[in-house]
């Protein structure tokens, strides 16, 4: 069994680059790789209708997010991550 490589993981903060949310900021709570999608905080909220049960007797809407396409999707870098990147690339030319 392979495994698919993505530019993005679980606990990532991206940013969505396409789409209805264009713009919008959030962290990676799972990637689905067989499907191509991710789902992130905040992003493509839907209503989910939610039969009573014996813990919720009174049932109704739930909002939660929805996976969007993994390619909608661009990791953002740490402001620290980019300072030890310049910082690196300025002691190799030196």
């Amino acid at each position: 069994m392979s495994r698919t490589k993505t530019h993005v993981k679980k606990g990532d903060n991206v940013v969505v680059i396409s789409g209805a949310a264009k713009g919008a900021q959030g962290i990676v709570l799972a990637v689905q790789t067989g499907k191509n999608r991710v789902l992130v905080e905040g992003v493509r909220m839907i209503k989910k209708a939610i039969k009573p049960t014996q813990q919720n007797q009174a049932g109704g809407f739930q909002e939660q997010e929805a996976p969007i396409h993994i390619s909608n999707v661009k990791r953002v870098e740490a402001p620290a991550k980019e300072a030890k990147k310049k910082v690196a690339k300025k002691k190799a030319k030196a």
